[in-house]
């Protein structure tokens, strides 16, 4: 038995603020989070041995104890006991390193999908918890639907967002998340906010006003420090007439667009503009996606609440 293409839906951080650090070490973050249309695509073949295997188009070996998606299925496993197994084909198109949550995603994805394959029924606040021992983002990517994300992940209050479109701009370099969290420049104290804060806000980095819109992303300074080619790329980007803030822990970069046809027409001028340079000056953004902002996971409806 085989389930084809569940799609994996990569984020984007509308803001980001770090409000404290617990004795842990962990960091408690304050983040509006949004799926988008940009995706992943993972298909499952049930084993009968209880074997977990994977497999993926970036043709890169990677450790199955460090695989976000491998550690998601034995995870699953272990917690329902289910005794069969799972051949996972992942199919990339989220930048990797880019603060668009893609790991994560399809940690997530595997965990929709193997809960439905293997019958194992859980619901939806069960898979969430199960997942927040793999990342901080998959309780989310399991919630689907666009919330505002407290704590270290596990705190997630629904957001009914504005239909919007975003082009997303990945600069030649991944950033390790670790390296950020570490730096000691961090902005650790930002003022706690309420949805209601920010509940009238129509657009966060909207092209139209060419204007920042509601908070700010506090890994962003640290960001374009640690890793120029981002400072760089986002300069360059705004120097266009675009308000730009970075995903994540980056190194991906978003504008927002009232709808579809405006985004397309602003990729066309930038690449036009791109292409245009003799010197090279652009490298620094390697490539841009133009996607939506969607209004819930396309799997939300195989779990219950």
């Amino acid at each position: 038995m085989t389930v084809y293409d569940l799609p994996a839906p990569a984020k984007l951080n509308l803001f980001l603020h770090v409000v404290g650090q617990r004795a842990d070490g962990y960091h408690l973050l304050e983040s509006l989070f949004r799926l988008i249309s940009l995706a992943d695509s993972i298909s499952i073949d049930l084993r009968l041995d209880g074997q977990i295997s994977r497999e993926s188009n970036l043709g890169v070996e990677v450790n199955p104890d460090d695989d976000l998606v491998v550690r998601a299925a034995r995870l699953l496993q272990q917690r329902t006991g289910v005794l069969h197994g799972a051949h996972l084909h992942v199919t990339k198109r989220i930048p990797v390193g880019g603060g668009l949550g893609g790991g994560s995603s399809d940690a997530a994805t595997v965990l929709i999908g193997l809960n439905r394959l293997w019958r194992t029924g859980l619901n939806r606040q069960e898979l969430a918890m199960l997942g927040l021992s793999l990342g901080a983002d998959v309780p989310f990517f399991v919630f689907g639907q666009t919330a505002f994300v407290q704590g270290v992940g596990e705190k997630l209050e629904s957001f009914l967002a504005p239909d919007s479109s975003y082009l997303i701009f990945r600069p030649p370099v991944s950033v390790p998340t670790a390296a950020i969290f570490k730096a000691d420049d961090l902005t650790r104290n930002s003022d706690r906010v309420k949805i209601s804060d920010f509940s009238g806000v129509g657009s966060f980095v909207n092209v139209a006003s060419g204007q920042y819109g509601f908070g700010r992303n506090d890994l962003e300074p640290v960001a374009k420090r640690l890793f120029p080619i981002v400072s760089d790329a986002m300069t360059w980007v705004s120097q266009q007439g675009y308000a730009v803030r970075l995903s994540g822990s980056g190194s991906c970069f978003f504008a927002e667009f009232n709808d579809p046809v405006q985004a397309e027409l602003a990729r066309g001028s930038l690449t036009g503009k791109m292409e245009k340079v003799d010197n090279g000056e652009v490298a620094v953004i390697k490539e841009v996606f133009a996607c939506d902002g969607l209004p819930e996971h396309p799997l939300r409806h195989w779990l219950t609440d």
